[in-house]
């Protein structure tokens, strides 16, 4: 109806119009008519409707005022949706870090549906690649510890109990008689300590058994992003108001900039963990130290994930080989360390100079955005705050240019 009119919003009249040859009033090329696109268009043209209308002069209100009730419905939309988007946002990120390789492939012909499949299946196969060496290595471990956990006793009653009462005072008896004194003495506590527990448990297998289907519907919905990536881009920017346009592009173009200048630093920091973590297990004599090392230095993207998952696997691994407390304490110090120069050295310098933040923010943004937002918020707390430094940088410029500044 609108394009049929025309009067109502003369910009969106050419982007629903039936001739894939007409633009947009700035040249922007329309979209072909296409079943998926006309569906997409079904959205995006009644909410450029929505977002412009109340911005005539007629109606009395400001268009920044407009835009402000826009963002806080959006907001509250989204908060109001928190629990169902995460698989969304997460295949969001994963087809904004995807893209271009569908680009480079459809650069040399193939068709984008096709790309956007072979770099969702690349996708998965790395992943897959990744639990293959990590789960085998896992279960393992955990096997070689079940067959050693008489000698781990043993140990315990005969050496580090006795070292720590020593040391310490106090008695710490390891025998079957205590235990089940211990046990009979604190039944009732534990009964309702049991039932305490037994709600928070069932809705953690609850909130499991939902991580396991976002887990299995996030590469049908990376797909579908990446197949749509241009045409969702197309819509946004048809949104932008024209006489904003122009920094509209050049403020998406430094995002971009910055946030690939991110990635790139962030796998810098992977390949240096995982050397820093690898030699320092090597140097404790620890048999497969290199390999646990690497795997720690790749999952060093997520924040605290690295450091847990090695720790745990170096653990199981020295005590396993170590008879004594030494070759476990080093395992030990080797992460205290490597997550100190993580944390204040490493990503501060490469990702911060990178992106440019000093390491001061660095470290501030992750507190913050961890406090703000929790695990979540330290996952994404770097590239939002490259994001925000755009947008300040954007925003001095523009006040250093105002008569507000300028006049006397």
């Amino acid at each position: 109806m609108l394009a049929k009119t025309g009067r109502i919003l003369p910009e969106l009249a050419p982007a629903v119009a039936l001739r894939p040859s007409e633009t947009f009033s700035d040249g922007l090329p329309a979209v072909r008519r296409k079943p998926r696109r006309v569906m997409l268009r079904a959205f995006t043209d009644p909410l450029q409707y929505t977002f412009f209308m109340y911005t005539k002069k007629k109606r009395g209100l400001s268009p920044w005022i407009s835009c402000t009730a826009f963002f806080l419905a959006l907001g509250a939309l989204v908060l109001a949706l928190r629990d169902i988007l995460m698989p969304f946002i997460v295949a969001a990120v994963l087809a904004y870090i995807l893209n271009p390789l569908v680009e480079k492939l459809r650069d040399k012909g193939v068709p984008r549906g096709a790309a956007s499949m072979m770099v969702m299946m690349f996708a998965l196969l790395v992943l897959l690649a990744l639990l293959l060496i990590l789960v085998p290595m896992l279960l393992t471990q955990f096997g070689n510890l079940t067959n050693r956990l008489p000698q781990l006793i043993n140990f315990a009653q005969n050496k580090a109990l006795p070292w720590l009462h020593a040391h310490f005072g106090g008695s710490l008896p390891l025998n079957k008689e205590a235990a089940a004194h211990w046990l009979q003495n604190h039944s009732g506590a534990l009964q309702q300590a049991a039932s305490r527990i037994a709600p928070a448990v069932v809705e953690q297998g609850g909130a499991l058994a939902a991580g396991v289907g976002n887990f299995i519907m996030l590469p049908l919905l990376l797909y579908y992003f990446l197949f749509d990536w241009q045409h969702w881009a197309h819509g946004i920017r048809a949104l932008i108001p024209r006489r904003f346009i122009d920094t509209y592009t050049r403020i998406s173009r430094e995002m971009d900039d910055v946030l690939g200048e991110f990635l790139r630093g962030q796998l810098m920091v992977m390949l240096i963990m995982g050397l820093v973590y690898g030699t320092g297990l090597m140097l404790t004599g620890l048999d497969s130290g290199f390999a646990i090392g690497m795997i720690a230095g790749i999952l060093v993207f997520v924040p605290y994930l690295g450091a847990f998952t090695g720790l745990l696997l170096a653990t199981i691994a020295a005590l396993l080989q170590f008879d004594t407390w030494h070759g476990l304490a080093a395992v030990w110090a080797v992460f205290a360390v490597g997550q100190f120069l993580e944390s204040f050295f490493i990503t501060p310098k490469i990702v911060g100079d990178r992106i440019g933040l000093s390491p001061f923010w660095v470290i501030f943004s992750l507190m913050a955005f961890g406090q703000l937002m929790g695990f979540v918020g330290m996952l994404v707390g770097l590239p939002l705050a490259a994001v925000c430094l755009v947008l300040l940088r954007e925003g001095s410029q523009a006040y250093f240019a105002s008569r507000f500044y300028r006049h006397r």
